[in-house]
């Protein structure tokens, strides 16, 4: 009787975060740009597949800041804290007993490559960010991994229904390399936009710059704009 109290207790937190961004999101321009730059056929937002610039590829080119940590689920943690009314830090087990999502997205790389089709499970933050009930004052979230990287996203891009937290990909753990055990995407954004090896989300009242924004890479990063680096 807990566990399904809680799920339904999560369920209307979503509902009401959806309900409170759903304008936003709607808006913003990889959902509603009219003249989006790309190529192929036409992606579940209205996109085309293959933004600008970019070049598909079959493999999965491995970036990261020349540190893999080794983190054991065991002692993994995420915490979520901020300007939100109930701030968390869950373990790996309290992570695997919210909501599962499996969704298959595209993962777009700044360096020019973009992987499609590729098959996730994960929890959405959207269902973190209902645990947590961020306050009205909240307008971003930054994201740590545990290899010091951070980025920071708007909550209207953040609470996309495909921006997940992943612990699993093609039915296997999600391996080191690529950020396991957890590791945040955003395909409806550049891929430095969703931070391996994640530890922390912290959402914010105001917008502050990640590891790469805070080093001429773009604020916003929509692929379907050519938008990788600031003005």
């Amino acid at each position: 009787m807990e566990e399904s109290e809680k799920l339904n207790r999560i369920i209307e937190a979503r509902m009401k975060l959806k309900a409170r961004f759903e304008e936003k999101i709607r808006l913003t321009p990889s959902v509603a740009d009219d003249a989006p730059r790309g190529s192929g056929k036409i992606n579940r937002h209205g996109m085309p597949s293959v933004p600008i610039g970019q070049t598909i590829t079959t493999k999965w080119p491995v970036l990261d800041l020349g540190y893999q940590p080794e983190i054991p689920t065991e002692r993994w943690r995420l915490t979520i804290d901020g300007a939100v009314e109930n701030p968390v830090r869950l373990t790996w087990k309290e992570f695997m007993d919210l909501p599962q999502t499996k969704d298959t997205s595209d993962f777009h790389c700044v360096t020019t490559w973009s992987k499609l089709d590729m098959p996730w499970k994960g929890v959405s933050l959207l269902d973190l960010a209902a645990l947590v009930h961020p306050k009205e004052s909240a307008t971003h979230v930054m994201c740590y991994g545990y290899d010091t990287y951070s980025t920071n996203l708007s909550l209207e891009e953040a609470l996309k229904p495909d921006v997940l937290l992943v612990h699993t990909f093609e039915g296997q753990p999600l391996p080191k390399e690529h950020g396991g055990p957890v590791r945040m995407i955003t395909p409806q954004l550049y891929a430095w936009k969703g931070s391996k090896w994640i530890k922390r989300i912290e959402f914010l009242t105001e917008n502050k710059l990640g590891f790469w924004e805070d080093r001429g890479y773009s604020n916003t990063a929509y692929p379907w704009r050519n938008d990788r680096y600031s003005d």
